[in-house]
């Protein structure tokens, strides 16, 4: 337990400390958000420094590493993929600064590293007999063998382009991944013990917390793609080496609910020839459109993915 603490209090002092940091240097260096010009509510916050997700991130794994007892192929592999999210996000950021736009990488770019790493993760599972796939709300858990490989890749896939979508508000993104990594935490810990898979949870959700202090709405930092895939990245890695893929939809309900917004938008928009489902897709734009703040928004997301959590870590306690 001792080092669940020591981890989380460092990850938050060092993410809270880079972020004092981080946010001049951005603004020295105009680093600033280009908004899109179609959510009408956000044109103010035009210039606001991003690449934040760099000050939680590199806290988390620093305070991991300083306190997990174990540096072990598990814990390595998965801080590196995270890393690695970590710096295509940070291409994809310093891209749009430069170019003046909101667009950064292609989309085959993002997809073909997404599906190269989920098949590593995929090998990596088979390899070390990791393909046990728990059911949620029971402690039951099946051995899947080699179908790991296109579970995994979904499972990528979707996440870290669930993650990316729900990252829309002021706190949205945050809020949301704070009790989901809590409560993974939590999980994995109940259910084997896996030491390493916990501490990074809570490291992240950890650091996390003194970053929405800087996010909350007016934000003074957002995140950018540095931060939202690597967190996505982070949140599949862990998923798929804990056995907890089926757990990733449940307890982040509303990084789901952000991808399934968007698709029955379209798919409802194309069928109809121009109708609409929601005001504004992802669902948090329908949301503020009616009239919600960006604050009661994100409040609502993290309320509802923390009680979610907690009765999913219910068969287990």
């Amino acid at each position: 337990m001792q080092n669940y603490i020591y981890t989380g209090i460092t990850a938050f002092i060092l993410s809270f400390a880079l972020c004092k940091i981080l946010i001049p240097i951005l603004k020295k260096l105009h680093a600033g958000q280009n908004i899109l010009s179609y959510v009408k509510e956000h044109k103010n916050k035009g210039g606001t420094p991003t690449m934040g997700g760099l000050a939680f991130i590199l806290s988390a794994i620093i305070a991991t590493l300083i306190f997990a007892p174990e540096k072990d192929r598990t814990l390595i592999v998965t801080l590196a993929i995270g890393l690695a999210y970590t710096c295509v996000g940070l291409l994809d950021d310093l891209l749009k600064c430069h170019r003046k736009e909101n667009l950064g990488l292609k989309a085959w770019q993002k997809l073909t590293f997404q599906t190269c790493i989920a098949l590593f993760v995929a090998y990596f599972c088979v390899k070390n007999n990791a393909t046990a796939l728990y059911i949620p709300f029971t402690d039951i858990a099946l051995n899947i063998g080699y179908f790991t490989y296109p579970v995994v890749v979904f499972v990528f896939l979707a996440t870290v382009n669930a993650v990316n979508l729900t990252d829309g508000l002021d706190g949205l993104a945050s809020s949301v991944s704070i009790p989901y990594f809590s409560v993974f935490a939590w999980l994995i810990a109940l259910q084997n013990g896996k030491e390493e898979l916990s501490i990074i949870s809570v490291a992240l959700s950890c650091a996390l917390a003194a970053y929405l202090l800087f996010n909350t709405a007016p934000a003074s930092v957002f995140m950018g793609d540095t931060g939202s895939l690597a967190l996505g990245g982070f949140a599949a890695c862990i998923g798929c080496f804990s056995g907890n893929m089926l757990y990733i939809a449940v307890i982040g309900i509303c990084f789901v609910l952000s991808v399934i917004s968007v698709l029955l938008q379209v798919i409802y928009y194309k069928a109809t020839g121009g109708k609409r489902i929601f005001l504004m897709a992802p669902l948090h734009h329908h949301l503020q459109q009616k009239g919600y703040s960006e604050t009661k928004i994100s409040y609502a997301y993290g309320i509802v993915t923390a009680i979610i959590g907690v009765i999913s870590l219910l068969p287990w306690i």
